[in-house]
């Protein structure tokens, strides 16, 4: 987040992928790093992953965070 934070977008993006490919039930990292390729203007980017992250909120039954990317795949329309 720390990156994303400080605009360093394309490094941000590549952690929270490599996150994912470690851990492809960790949540969050599908969320966040939605945003960072929303905030990059990559939004079919950002649409494929917050969709992965919905699957794997329903695999791992994190309903919080199924909320989150859902509310934010809603939004790109």
């Amino acid at each position: 987040m720390e990156l994303a934070n400080l605009g360093r977008l394309d490094e941000a993006i590549a952690e929270y992928r490599a996150l994912i490919a470690a851990d492809a039930n960790y949540s969050a990292a599908y969320y966040h790093g939605g945003r960072a390729l929303e905030s990059a203007g990559k939004i079919d980017e950002a649409r494929a992953m917050y969709q992965d992250g919905i699957a794997a909120t329903r695999r791992n039954g994190d309903a919080h965070t199924l909320g989150e990317l859902q509310a934010a795949l809603d939004l790109l329309g």
